[in-house]
């Protein structure tokens, strides 16, 4: 994999004829080296074999989160000598899981990040500024280094937070392409003004965005985040990837904007129901993907959790890959309010967009009658009467119904949002 094959290009046919081969030698890789597969295998009685056709896949019981955790070490295909990296899971559905990368798998990540700059517009002369974590056990971090490495670009590791080292970085090594958290560029934006930096004159042309979605699953219009980020910084490309520790693999956006592109030669995609049959393209489905070409820790049929919608038509830049629009909310994560079916995502839309929120943690539990409840905490300097009332009529308007509200301050939901060992800002606590 040390040169782009450009297979992302081939018909859609030509794509799948490519898969069948690699998966062929990936089902047989499982059935010898990972002891979660093998017993898998001859528990439902399954000659892999047989398995030609990625529509043969079905025949397969797809694997969990749960089975992640219960069988952790049971996943592992190489002997510990032959492991270079240890990272874990998030930990959002559960405890974290630890995951385990060879020599191979960290040159797969770093191919796989190479594609997916390239998908966005990056190239080799860009400097890339990493404002994500390298360290605390994140997968990410390390693949988006690997990955411009690859590419050849230049890397400021400044880490996240710190709005001043950001911009001295900025100021002084003139990266062109950012790789950050949105909701953490308003922060910039504010740091700017305050401090009287001209943002609107540096060298930053666009920033690849992890972790909060930016335009809406279906018509990839801005949504809230995405609009305020774009009306304050227009001359920055706002350009969207999502991944996860457990596949291995990133979906980017390219220069048209119209969902993230798989790597077909990385991964192989399904998009799922809850009975775990395939879903039309304008029906949303649980993200579920067979890694092609890991060794230390591959995976068959995994569910992320994740629900998107997905799009075969092809795209405008000329690649003929499944698009995946923005993560609606994680199979997890619904909550069932008063008849009306949510995911987070979709509150912290309304609430992003609501002048005199500062910040804020949502907060599922189960309620006497056995149904969700849903808190809405909200860090503020205008609390009051009126000011609930607007925003529950905002929640009304947009969802149909509105969650109770407390007001409290600003550093108090800062703390509730960053707690000790996370990663990433936490917006969302369920306690059902």
């Amino acid at each position: 994999m040390e040169q782009d094959s450009g297979i992302q290009f081939l018909s859609a046919e030509e794509i799948k004829s490519y898969q069948e081969k690699r998966l062929a030698g990936d089902l047989e890789y499982l059935e010898n080296h990972s002891a979660f597969y093998k017993r898998l295998f001859k528990e439902n009685v399954l000659d892999i074999r047989k398995i030609r056709k990625l529509e043969d896949l079905r025949c397969i019981p797809p694997t969990t989160k749960n089975d992640l955790q219960l069988h952790n070490e049971d996943f592992r295909c190489v002997p510990d000598d032959d492991i270079i990296d240890y990272v874990t899971t998030s930990g959002t559905l559960g405890d974290p899981v630890t995951f385990t990368e060879t020599e191979n798998d960290l040159q797969h990540l770093a191919y796989n990040e190479y594609l997916s700059f390239k998908t966005a517009g990056c190239c080799k002369h860009d400097i890339m500024q990493l404002m994500t974590t390298i360290d605390r056990r994140f997968m990410a971090g390390l693949a988006y280094f690997l990955g411009a490495r690859k590419m050849g670009m230049g890397i400021a590791r400044v880490g996240n937070g710190i709005p001043e080292l950001q911009w001295d970085t900025i100021n002084r090594i003139h990266p062109t392409v950012g790789m950050a958290v949105p909701s953490f560029l308003m922060k910039l934006i504010s740091f700017a003004k305050e401090h009287g930096i001209d943002y609107h004159g540096c060298s930053l042309r666009k920033c690849i965005c992890i972790g909060e979605a930016l335009r809406d699953p279906q018509t990839f219009e801005f949504n809230t985040l995405g609009n305020r980020i774009h009306e304050e910084w227009p001359e920055l490309s706002l350009y969207s990837t999502y991944a996860s520790t457990e596949m291995q693999h990133s979906y980017t956006d390219c220069e048209y904007f119209n969902g993230g592109h798989v790597q077909p030669e990385l991964i192989i995609a399904e998009f799922l129901d809850d009975e775990g049959n395939p879903v039309a393209s304008d029906e949303p489905g649980e993200v579920t993907i067979t890694t092609l070409g890991v060794t230390g820790m591959p995976l068959l049929r995994f569910r992320t959790g994740d629900v998107v919608y997905h799009f075969d038509e092809p795209c405008r830049c000329g690649r003929n890959t499944t698009r995946l629009g923005s993560v609606l909310g994680r199979k997890g994560q619904m909550i069932k309010f008063k008849g009306t079916t949510l995911y987070p995502p979709a509150l912290f839309d309304i609430l992003d967009n609501i002048p005199g929120v500062v910040n804020y943690v949502v907060e599922v539990s189960t309620n006497d009658l056995g149904t969700d409840d849903v808190k809405v905490r909200i860090g503020t300097d205008k609390p009051g009467e009126s000011f609930e009332k607007e925003i529950k009529d905002l929640f009304r308007a947009r969802v149909r119904v509105a969650p109770s509200v407390v007001f409290e301050s600003v550093e108090a939901i800062n703390k509730l949002m960053f707690p000790a060992m996370s990663r990433k800002p936490v917006k969302f606590f369920d306690y059902r």
